[in-house]
């Protein structure tokens, strides 16, 4: 689940942009919460959920650096997409990044701008990327696979990069030829690395423990027709 995911500090951006920020992050996670229906939720699948949560955690305290603002560590967002749809895991995204700011990762002043730059364009992407591929391409397993967790995983993770970068350039961050030019090729490259270990998570999941994933339908990718 390697991707970047900025953790911006509230230095680089005025006060007028960060409060406006917390506004747009609270009303997502504020939609979020109310569109989970949390009692249809299997206590097995939580329990797999609420695990894979914690060891995202553990994830992000590893992590490297290229610039303030420009960090990248494990995120896990496609994976968690794929396991939770993507209302969850925009919440169990900000467990994760609520945690790591009290760890001492982040900046509780820029903590809103930084779930919307880092959380919420690569779970959104992978979401419409699974709904595009239902309504678009065969309902086949390794569609599943390669499509929503490889492609989809890399993808996200550039995506997240560029709004990250392009955050930085419209603040006046850093000048717009090192964003443009060094640092956006460098995370297109990681873009890589998250679509390779996305695609083999999913790939495990779906092979082992494909009840902990909630956007797979044996039915649909299997073609199982054991209960007609």
């Amino acid at each position: 689940m390697l991707t970047r995911a900025m953790n911006f500090t509230a230095a680089l951006f005025s006060p007028s942009i960060l409060l406006i920020a917390d506004l747009l992050a609270g009303g997502v996670l504020g939609l979020a919460v109310w569109r989970v229906h949390w009692r249809r939720l299997p206590p097995a699948a939580m329990n797999a959920w609420l695990g894979a949560t914690v060891l995202t955690m553990v994830m992000w305290m590893v992590r490297g650096g290229y610039l303030p603002g420009l960090n990248y560590h494990l995120l896990g967002a496609t994976v968690l997409t794929l396991m939770m749809g993507p209302w969850l895991a925009l919440l169990a995204l900000a467990l994760v990044m609520l945690v790591s700011t009290a760890y001492g990762l982040g900046d509780w002043q820029a903590a809103g701008l930084s779930f919307l730059i880092s959380v919420v364009p690569p779970v959104t992407l992978s979401a419409v990327a699974l709904k595009l591929t239902e309504r678009f391409l065969p309902p086949n397993l390794f569609v599943y696979i390669l499509g929503n967790g490889f492609l989809a995983g890399g993808a996200s993770f550039f995506v997240s990069g560029a709004c990250g970068v392009l955050a930085l350039a419209l603040a006046g961050a850093y000048p717009s030829d090192l964003l443009f030019f060094e640092a956006l090729p460098f995370y297109f490259l990681l873009s890589w690395s998250e679509a390779f270990t996305s695609g083999l998570l999913t790939a495990i999941l779906v092979v082992y423990r494909p009840h902990w994933m909630a956007t797979f339908d044996d039915v649909r990718y299997l073609n199982d027709k054991s209960d007609d």
